[in-house]
Parts: structure tokens; C-alpha cells; sequence
């Protein structure tokens, strides 16, 4: 986590409450909001490293959570990981031939920002575009799927996207989301399958 967060009083919590990052928050926002996840649910957490949605995660569900990122993740209990890319065919087939059935794919990941707003933009939407694509690769029919993006030029195609894979769309901003930040959810449920990309 950025050193510029370090006097957050959200991540002094996490801290205190064992979780690895202050994200661990917004995973709670959305599932009370939205009850994506249901007890027997196996979850594919991509992007998933430091881990704090994957500890969220581990209380939510008493099935099977396999985290994904190109990062190693540190080991959790009763986590599976994968230290892999999400675009590799082999990465895919290994989360199908562990978990079978995959009901929920989650994805709190982002690039590392430039600061370059259109750039930024950009990049960010790709890294959706590829999580999206990974979700109607495992998803079954009536899976559900969450993804953070950032509001710009290029998010209604990637929205709309959503729309025509899930038969029910809808966006979050959370109140841990940082004042002025363009940060916000798909909470994409019942995922239509096959992929119609």
C-alpha cells in the first residue's frame, strides 16, 4: 500500500483488525449491499495480492477461493493462489480443473497510476476489459462477477460490456472510496453464459 495513505484512520483500522489493506472494507460495502456472495460460493479473486478481499472472502464463503496475481501472495489459510497471469490459457484451465464450478469472480485490481489522467484511463479499462474476459472464461450461469474501474471516456463501453454478459448491472462507489477519486464498481449478477463478448 502507497506510504502516502500511512495516516488513513481506514487503514490504521485495517491494521488493528488484522486485515492487509484498507480494501478490505469496500469488499464488505458491496456484500451488504448487493449480497454477491452466498456461503457456498468458490471465489476467483484476481489481482488479489496483498490478500485483504481473499481474508473478507474466507468469511464469507465456506467453499473453495483460489486468489490470482502476477505478484506472489502471502499464504492465508484455507486459500489456494496462483502466482500467474490472468490472460494465460493455462491459468484458466488450472482454476476450471480446481474448482470445477466457479460462482464469483471478483477483481480489485488497478495498474500502477502515471498520473496521467487518459493514460491512466486507459490502461485501467484494459485491465477490466481482461478481467471480464476471465469471468465469462469460468463463470457458470447466474455467476457473479465485481470488478473496480474509474469513471472516464472509455467506461459506458466497458458497462455496456457487462450488460450483455450479466442480466443485472449496477455501480458502487463505496464510502471508503477516497474524496475526489473516479473509483467505483460493476456489480455485475446472474452472468447470462455463454461469453458474448
Amino acid at each position: 500500500m502507497g506510504s502516502q495513505w500511512g495516516q488513513d484512520k481506514t487503514y490504521f483500522r485495517a491494521k488493528h483488525e488484522g486485515y492487509r489493506s484498507r480494501a478490505a472494507y469496500k469488499l464488505m460495502e458491496i456484500q451488504e449491499k448487493f449480497a454477491v456472495i452466498r456461503p457456498d460460493d468458490n471465489i476467483v479473486d484476481l489481482g488479489a495480492a496483498p490478500g485483504s478481499w481473499l481474508q473478507v472472502e474466507r468469511t464469507l464463503t465456506d467453499a473453495r477461493i483460489i486468489g490470482i496475481d502476477l505478484n506472489p501472495i502471502a499464504e492465508l489459510d484455507g486459500i489456494d493462489t496462483i502466482e500467474g497471469d490472468i490472460n494465460d490459457p493455462a491459468v484458466v484451465e488450472q482454476v476450471k480443473s480446481t474448482l470445477g464450478v466457479v460462482n464469483i469472480v471478483l477483481c480489485d485490481a488497478a495498474p500502477k497510476l502515471s498520473g496521467h489522467r487518459s493514460y491512466d484511463q486507459a490502461r485501467i479499462i484494459a485491465l477490466n476489459e481482461q478481467a471480464l474476459a476471465f469471468a465469462c472464461k469460468v463463470l457458470k450461469p447466474g455467476g457473479n462477477f465485481v470488478v473496480k474501474s474509474f469513471q472516464g471516456t472509455d467506461f459506458p463501453e466497458l458497462y455496456a460490456a457487462c450488460k450483455n454478459n450479466f442480466y443485472a448491472v449496477k455501480t458502487c462507489m463505496t464510502k471508503f472510496t477516497r474524496k475526489g477519486s473516479t473509483e467505483l464498481y460493476i456489480v455485475a449478477k446472474n452472468f447470462i453464459g455463454p461469453a458474448i463478448l
